[in-house]
């Protein structure tokens, strides 16, 4: 099935990058929506049964058997990865962050944007004596969402500031990187040796076809497969063979054909926004509404979670900014003022489907309570009122200036 020709278009620049964030964000709205529907009605059954059933893949001597939610999480959120590190990639070599001078505070905000929430939500269970399994949530609400923060820029009107969304931009990337980094150093488990050897020997492989100006993307993505096959067996999270597959792509090929990188990532752009999020977001934003109450929020996964998204990372954001435009290290974009980045911080503290995977990897050998519950419960919160109040604030802050450009063409 090929994608339409629509949808095919992608961001070879920052404003093809915006053409489909709005409609990404509604379908993983909707599709969050069916997921939390489904645990709660008379489909709740077979909501489980489509999670729970066991599929398997027997490619010559090798065979993985797994849950559905399983291959979600490890295989196709593997190809989600993989374009998150094509679009850092091309970003780093050639966009957004190819300037250090521009990158700095972006990176710095994001550092913010990362260590606050975590700081808070360390507090918070400490504040409302939490258990020690409740401490493992604290990566939870350091990334942000990066689909669902451009789809909420859009809803903020026209009159925001480019600046603004080549920042976020830039914030965002950074941010799916140290999640990335966050996933490679606390969620992998025993290792392999025999497994490790042959992501080696695969990596080295890509490694020669990038090197020799091999264009061919089959030849990668065949070895990609192999990368992630050993990937899983090995003990290191399986989606990392996404990213590193990623960053031996060629960016650039032979002056006769299409750079691979950008080929690549037009390919897969759609099927990631409209098909492999969607289906995560079904699978694991539904929570049950069973013995549930405003209290709820108050259990320490679920209020560190929320405040941590909802407080944190503005906090973070702002703080961490002003401190680096203070020390002369960056500057506000043109036309962006403090109570813009404020706005824009509300925004970031979307995580949404970035939180909801490192949850379900932070909790996923947890046994007994109510965690997952706990946790989708405080992301969707925190996630929520972020959004309403980055959306608020940023359409009163471009309302003004709108009134105040209408105000000066009249004098």
């Amino acid at each position: 099935m090929t994608p339409p020709d629509a949808l095919r278009e992608s961001p070879a620049t920052f404003t093809g990058f915006l053409k489909t964030d709005l409609a990404t964000g509604i379908i993983l709205v909707l599709a969050a929506a069916l997921g939390i529907f489904a645990r709660n009605s008379g489909f709740s059954d077979l909501y489980d049964s489509f999670l729970h059933q066991e599929i398997g893949v027997e490619l010559g001597f090798w065979q993985h058997f797994a849950p559905t939610a399983e291959w979600i999480k490890d295989g196709l959120m593997a190809v989600f990865f993989l374009l998150v590190g094509l679009e850092i990639k091309r970003e780093a070599m050639t966009g957004v962050l190819a300037d250090p001078r521009k990158m700095a505070l972006p990176a710095i905000a994001a550092l913010g944007g990362m260590v606050m929430p975590a700081l808070i939500l360390l507090a918070v269970v400490q504040l409302l004596g939490g258990s020690g399994a409740d401490f493992r949530a604290w990566p939870v609400p350091v990334a942000t969402d990066i689909a669902f923060a451009l789809a909420a820029l859009s809803l903020a009107g026209r009159g925001v500031p480019i600046g603004l969304r080549v920042f976020l931009l830039a914030l965002a990337v950074i941010d799916d990187l140290g999640a990335i980094l966050l996933i490679a150093v606390l969620f992998s488990g025993d290792f392999n040796v025999p497994a490790l050897i042959g992501v080696g020997l695969v990596i080295a492989i890509l490694y020669a076809l990038n090197r020799f100006r091999v264009t061919n993307l089959g030849a990668y993505l065949g070895l990609g497969i192999i990368l992630w096959a050993f990937m899983l067996a090995s003990g290191l999270h399986a989606t990392l063979a996404g990213v590193i597959l990623a960053m031996l792509v060629p960016l650039k090929g032979r002056e006769e054909d299409h750079p691979p990188l950008e080929d690549l990532e037009h390919a897969l752009k759609p099927w990631v926004a409209f098909v492999i999020l969607p289906l995560f977001a079904f699978a694991f934003a539904g929570f049950s509404f069973e013995g549930l109450s405003i209290a709820f929020l108050a259990h320490p996964v679920s209020a560190g979670v929320g405040l941590g998204l909802l407080i944190g990372k503005p906090l973070g954001i702002l703080l961490f900014s002003f401190l680096a435009v203070q020390a002369g290290i960056g500057r506000l974009p043109d036309g962006v003022r403090w109570i813009s980045m404020l706005g824009l911080g509300f925004v970031a503290g979307i995580g949404f489907t970035m939180s909801l995977f490192v949850g379900e990897l932070a909790f996923a050998d947890v046994t007994g309570g109510n965690y997952l519950e706990e946790l989708r419960l405080g992301v969707i919160f925190g996630s929520l009122v972020s959004t309403t109040l980055g959306i608020l604030l940023l359409r009163q802050v471009t309302g003004r200036k709108q009134i105040q450009r209408s105000a000066d063409g009249a004098s």
